[in-house]
């Protein structure tokens, strides 16, 4: 079981809302939360929505938590995707004093977004805003009691368990291949797409007759994946990122096929890797400073909002939590969705201390690929967020590993075995 924790902060929103302190009123336990993707979002809070009834199953994107109290006076959530479990902490409810209505907010401070709605009657209202998107919010609801992700009788047949060979983007100049690796158990679906540039992380979902439907939610990401079960066996699906982006996506059983090489997908074209960032202190860091001097280096390319970068940030704490090395030095360089470089510098601070990282974080620029390309010029390109650089003694670049395969998929496993080899030969030079 993984475990995720965004950790506890009452500031952002205490002008606006009294606390009440004992916190009866959420009741404990199982909850169902949909986004409702094809809906306008309401900005005033208190309105009538009428919203808590069923709607198109394909326009819903579901995911269930808990509520869990630790005491009389506090409680925490805790977010289901499969496996994983997300802890979150940073949680005010109270009554709001603009609609004199009970509120709570979920605050995913890692990635800058929030949950606010309205509590009444084992009901929240409100939505999810993401606060780096311009007017960006999706309509939330969730019911008390509700375990079932995916509310219809599923299929116990198990058609959907293997390795499928998938193409998103069909017949577009963005088409892109990726690996659909399924689990099903009786009715219930459990897996992740693995594409070049990283995973969809920890789906779940259920087979209802013929077809499938995958969601998940991390408070950065919302995916929803619809498929089909064709007659020739293949697959034929949409997949939904949030309101704003929507593509189909096709797939065929495939046992044997591989995506290429991520070790060979971004091209290092100048030996020695150079840079001078400031980090979250103000403070400008260069790969030419004397702590970095007869070091080996691994430097991160990453961003905040990127959930994968997450997920190999905590790998890179495990790792050397688990290997002791004062020869090795991580450096990230955090690439953000904000054009302003203080809210950036905020952004890459609150991960920073969220994530108790004890290495540099630094800002490298605006999330842009051809952007930050021009500030890593060593590079060919940058391919995806996250790509890690591995860098010598000599600051002479070794390897470069984009994407990367996440806790979700089945090749984490080999990652981790290829990482430590990679350190070995590192040293070895």
């Amino acid at each position: 079981m993984r475990y995720l924790v965004f950790l506890l902060s009452f500031s952002i929103f205490s002008s606006c809302v009294e606390p009440n302190q004992t916190f009866h009123s959420i009741p404990p336990g199982i909850w169902r939360g949909v986004l409702l993707l094809d809906r306008t979002p309401i900005m005033k809070y208190g309105d009538d929505r009428d919203i808590v009834k069923k709607f198109d199953v394909e326009s819903e994107l579901p995911f269930n938590f808990e509520v869990i109290y630790d005491n009389d006076s506090t409680f925490h959530l805790v977010v289901h995707n499969d496996t994983e479990r997300i802890k979150v902490t940073d949680i005010k409810f109270g009554r709001d004093k603009s609609t004199a209505k009970d509120t709570i907010i979920i605050n995913f401070p890692i990635y800058d977004t929030y949950i606010k709605a309205i509590y009444e009657d084992g009901v929240m209202e409100g939505d999810w805003v993401v606060n780096y998107k311009e007017n960006y919010r999706i309509p939330f609801k969730a019911v008390h009691g509700i375990s079932d992700r995916f509310e219809n009788l599923g299929t116990k047949e198990d058609k959907i368990s293997g390795k499928w060979e998938s193409t998103f983007e069909i017949d577009t100049k963005d088409e892109y291949k990726a690996i659909g690796d399924f689990v099903q158990k009786e009715d219930k679906v459990m897996g992740t797409f693995l594409t070049e540039t990283g995973d969809y992380r920890f789906l779940e979902g259920k087979l209802i007759k013929n077809k499938f439907y995958l969601s998940a939610f991390d408070g950065a990401h919302a995916f929803l994946f619809l498929g089909k079960i064709m007659d020739d066996g293949t697959l034929s699906g949409t997949f939904r990122s949030g309101s704003q982006y929507t593509t189909n996506w096709e797939a065929k059983r495939n046992d044997t096929f591989q995506l290429r090489n991520a070790y060979e997908l971004t091209q290092s074209v100048k030996d020695q890797m150079d840079f001078a960032f400031l980090n979250t202190q103000g403070k400008t860091i260069s790969l030419r400073d004397k702590k970095y001097e007869n070091k080996y280096k691994i430097i991160q390319i990453m961003g905040t909002w990127c959930p994968n970068c997450m997920d190999e940030t905590v790998f890179l704490k495990e790792y050397f939590t688990e290997n002791p090395d004062t020869s090795v030095n991580i450096i990230s360089i955090g690439f953000e969705r904000y054009k302003d470089t203080t809210k950036c510098l905020k952004a890459l601070k609150r991960f920073k201390d969220k994530m108790f990282i004890e290495h540099e974080v630094l800002y490298g620029g605006y999330y842009d690929k051809k952007s930050a390309a021009m500030q890593i010029p060593q590079l060919d390109k940058i391919m995806s967020y996250p790509t890690l650089i591995f860098v010598d003694k000599s600051n002479k670049i070794r390897k470069v590993y984009t994407g990367f395969s996440g806790p979700a998929t089945q090749s984490f496993q080999a990652y981790k075995s290829k990482f430590k080899e990679l350190i070995l030969e590192l040293k070895a030079n």
